[in-house]
């Protein structure tokens, strides 16, 4: 019976995770046809993802914590809720401001639901099953990523846009159900015991992650002054927000716990690998159509490999953890991703896709090692009351990369192109711009490497007798 009731917990974390994972690339695909039935200009249309993205960002470290209080699978259940009354609205939208405040909702629904999926995994398996479960919703996440634009089509050309989001409400009441179910009770804590919650410090938080989301997203790769001043206002905020922190009777975030070298490390290596990640899907694109001049078709299908392979490696990663160990998985997860870096830059055009996919397929694998590694290593020694916002703050972590490697990664690319417009840029220019991107990447990739192993010694000669 406990098996059983393991197995139910993990379906039912999987499907969350999956549900918020295909929230994102659903309806990326979704995005011509909505600007035809709204008659938007595509800068207007693409607020559908990005107050998704935005809500997610903004928020995911805040409902961490309030589900440390309140409890993670009381909140959880709610999160589940909003994301599909929201999917719900976003295909009743009869206008596009509609749609984009359903799916701000939305975003809040995944951003719960993404902070909350991992914290419940170390309460719903054992400690020594905990790669493999990290492993699996690797794999969830992956599946949402890669089947979301397939999914979305085959929708949006049977039934319409609004089924992209329907979808998600039968897939909702089956995981709340689940949840229901299988998730273990909260434990049910005195009124006095406990913490309150940060009002202010979320608050402040909150401003912070979204002027600086806003200024790596807005302009579409111009960083003008508007994205400046968003900069200075991130900047500014986050120094208010440790201020915040150290006077707060409850804070939302204990910076005390950035002392702990395992935790500091695993979210900085974390920012640092999806920055990297990110570069495949910004710059994948152009150099498969500028410099080797494949079709729409083809491109597709090449980028699909990523997706792919990280979802049929995330299940065996998670065991590599279990047996190898959270340590030598992360630094074994970061080799083969320097490696695939570093082939990437040398294989002439002439090899064609194949020289493209090879390396996709070993920096992917080692991405989805070292993510299972390393979201094991930083939850396995949480105390149970911070669990929820330590996962908050390992999801803020990946979706900072992801907005940053956007921008950044986009911007070497330019300039190692040497064009002011990358769709106009020769062939070999495209190509140049490439190999200079992840000459950059690799150089991150060594930086997470150094970070690691730096962490390593530090808690060796922390834990070890005086």
């Amino acid at each position: 019976m406990k098996s059983i009731s393991i197995r139910g917990a993990l379906a039912s974390l999987s499907l969350s995770m999956l549900l918020s994972s295909l929230g994102t690339s659903i309806a990326n695909v979704g995005l011509p046809t909505l600007a035809a039935a709204f008659s938007a200009s595509f800068q207007q249309v693409q607020w559908v993802v990005l107050a998704y993205l935005l809500a997610i960002t903004a928020l995911i470290v805040s409902v961490g914590r309030l589900g440390d209080i309140i409890g993670r699978r009381r909140l959880l259940l709610i999160g589940i809720a909003v994301f599909a009354v929201a999917s719900f609205l976003c295909a009743l939208a009869a206008s596009l401001w509609l749609l984009i405040a359903a799916r701000a909702l939305q975003g809040i629904g995944a951003a719960i639901m993404m902070a909350l999926t991992m914290a419940l995994v170390s309460e719903a398996v054992p400690k020594a099953k905990m790669g493999s479960a990290m492993g699996l919703l690797g794999t969830m996440s992956a599946i949402g990523t890669s089947l979301g634009p397939t999914l979305g089509g085959f929708l949006i050309a049977n039934l319409g846009w609004q089924a992209i989001f329907l979808v998600n409400v039968p897939l909702g009441v089956l995981a709340i159900g689940l949840a229901h179910r299988f998730l273990p009770k909260d434990c049910r804590e005195k009124r006095a015991d406990r913490a309150g919650f940060d009002v202010l410090g979320t608050l402040v938080l909150v401003l912070t992650l979204l002027a600086y989301a806003l200024a790596m997203t807005l302009g579409r790769g111009s960083f003008g002054p508007l994205n400046t001043a968003l900069l200075l206002v991130a900047m500014v905020g986050a120094g208010v927000f440790v201020f915040v922190e150290r006077t707060a009777e409850s804070p939302l975030v204990r910076l005390t716990m950035f002392r702990n070298p395992q935790l500091s490390a695993g979210f900085a290596m974390s920012m640092l690998v999806t920055t990297v990640v990110m570069a495949t899907l910004v710059v994948g694109p152009f150099y498969l159509t500028g410099a080797l001049a494949l079709n729409a078709t083809s491109v597709g299908l090449v980028m699909s490999a990523g997706p792919l392979v990280a979802a049929l490696a995330g299940v065996p990663a998670g065991r590599w953890v279990d047996g190898l160990g959270a340590h030598r998985s992360t630094t074994l997860g970061l080799i083969a991703m320097l490696t695939g870096a570093c082939i990437l830059p040398a294989v002439p055009t002439g090899f064609g896709a194949f020289g493209y996919i090879v390396p996709l397929v070993v920096i992917t694998a080692g991405y989805a090692l070292f993510q299972a590694a390393n979201n094991t290593a930083v939850m396995s020694n949480i105390a149970t009351p911070q669990r929820g916002v330590v996962s908050g703050l390992l999801g803020l972590s990946r979706n900072l990369g992801l907005i940053t490697g956007a921008s950044l990664m986009g911007a070497v690319f330019a300039f190692g192109s040497v064009s002011n417009d990358v769709l106009q840029a020769q062939p070999e220019a495209i190509a140049q711009g490439m190999r200079l991107t992840f000459l950059v990447a690799a150089g991150l990739i060594l930086v997470a490497l150094a970070i690691g192993a730096v962490s390593k010694i530090v808690s060796r000669r922390l834990i070890a007798p005086c």
